[in-house]
């Protein structure tokens, strides 16, 4: 199997920052999209940002400008640098990957979530 271990959440005013972390580990052979999505309480869940194995992003217009998604793949980990925070980025953060495992079958895996909350 596959795990995602997800840090970095909290509480933070607007205007600050966080760096959420996440690492997977396991069963793995190969990563390629990792990424991270958000659900705000009463909302669908919802693409923050995702990267390639080769190092190509792409982020929801929400957070272009003020997010940065940066991958480390000797260490299979991703970096999100959150910037200039707004309530409106409150939400429960995921980390997802598409990897493929030793059997050569690829799979979808999520952690567990971290919340991120901006008071205003």
């Amino acid at each position: 199997q596959v795990q995602l271990m997800e840090s970095g959440g909290g509480l933070v005013q607007a205007g600050g920052s966080l760096r959420l972390s996440c690492a997977a580990s396991g069963n793995i052979f190969n990563i390629d999209a990792m990424g991270w999505y958000r659900q705000a309480p009463g909302k669908q869940r919802e693409l923050v940002a995702v990267i390639t194995r080769s190092g190509t992003t792409n982020y929801a217009d929400s957070v272009k400008g003020r997010f940065t998604l940066s991958r480390d793949n000797a260490k299979n980990t991703v970096y999100l640098q959150m910037n200039s925070l707004k309530p409106d980025d409150t939400a429960v953060y995921y980390c997802y990957c598409n990897a493929q495992r030793s059997d050569g079958n690829w799979g979808l895996f999520w952690g567990q979530g971290t919340q991120v909350t901006v008071s205003s």
